[in-house]
């Protein structure tokens, strides 16, 4: 997108096999991946080992949800301390250091709902968050890796020692905001509710009536759990019909996304969006724009989309993900 920060660096991306969408991305990550995935399943037992991985080509490899269900793979509650380094270790090579805070602050807050539950809602366990490995990590060939649990689902797919998928990229937070207790006022994900709200207020009358596609907000997010995004046609207000100062404001929800995952990957996500034009990039806002009352939005474009959903527990329950509009997981979607 034009205009976008200056410190996401622009960089070509090149296509191998599997990114036949948005292609595989360059730099290191993939390698660093690689490494940090095997000194994590080197350090287990036999009996965890098989717990943690599944072949490429399982199912279980497209089986993503973010609700508190139970999930194969490896908890950070059956790890020891040094393998629970070594498998934050490999989170980390999957995330940016805004990433990062944010997936352990939403596992923080399972605290939180335990708390405020007191044992009448699902099992809440900061330490019920699930790494799971699929295939055998090298830095030739296909494999891929999961970090899952509730309200965090990072899925990725390596060929060739590229990362050539990085969706669906899950994160939500309940409570959004903390409104009690010594943790009063902690926001997981205020970045991206603010810059959205930014934007629909700042929308005139004309641009709102093209903006806001439905007075109330769904319930939730459209296609939770499927191995593709919803194929809808986007709605709502494009990138061209904005004016200069609004734009900015569009960009900056967008790069609230990208700048949680890895440099190369968010600089790959921003570069494809410059290649296929923004001008039809379209933004769709749901409910009232008033962070008190459920409300959520889209942001689709031929190769992406971001949806957000706030309307549960009161407004104070988040829902945000970015999915591949070309095929999740490294699957072309025509394919399905």
């Amino acid at each position: 997108m034009r205009g976008l920060k200056p410190s996401v660096a622009l960089a070509s991306v090149a296509v191998i096999g599997l990114a036949l969408w948005a292609g595989a991305y360059v730099d290191q990550s993939g390698s660093r991946m690689a490494t940090a995935a095997n000194r994590f399943l080197t350090a287990l037992d036999d009996s965890q080992s098989k717990q943690a991985t599944f072949e490429f080509d399982s199912p279980e490899r497209l089986n993503w949800h973010f609700i508190p269900r139970e999930r194969k793979g490896l908890s950070v509650k059956e790890m020891t301390s040094a393998q629970r380094a070594l498998a934050f270790g490999l989170l980390n090579t999957g995330v940016s250091a805004s990433g990062s805070l944010k997936a352990t602050t939403i596992m923080s807050l399972e605290q939180i709902l335990k708390d405020l539950e007191q044992g009448k809602g699902p099992v809440r366990d900061p330490e019920r968050y699930f790494f799971t490995v699929f295939g055998k990590p090298s830095d030739k060939g296909r494999w891929g890796w999961r970090v899952e649990g509730h309200h965090l689902s990072l899925n990725f797919t390596l060929q060739d020692g590229k990362i050539a998928a990085a969706t669906p990229a899950f994160f939500g937070a309940n409570p959004a905001e903390v409104r009690q207790g010594p943790r009063q006022g902690l926001q997981a994900l205020a970045d991206r509710e603010e810059r959205a709200l930014r934007l629909v207020q700042a929308l005139k009358d004309d641009q709102k009536k093209l903006a806001v596609v439905v007075e109330k907000a769904p319930a939730d997010l459209r296609a939770a759990n499927t191995p593709q995004p919803p194929t809808a046609a986007a709605e709502g207000i494009s990138y061209a019909q904005l004016n200069a100062d609004q734009r900015p404001l569009l960009q900056a929800i967008v790069e609230s996304y990208a700048e949680d995952m890895p440099a190369d990957v968010a600089t790959a996500w921003l570069d494809e969006l410059k290649k296929v034009g923004v001008d039809e990039i379209r933004f769709a806002w749901q409910g009232p724009a008033d962070r008190s009352e459920g409300h959520g939005y889209k942001i689709q474009g031929p190769t992406f989309l971001i949806e957000f959903n706030n309307t549960q527990n009161g407004a104070n329950h988040i829902h945000s993900v970015w999915r591949n509009m070309l095929g999740d997981f490294g699957i072309p979607l025509a394919s399905r």
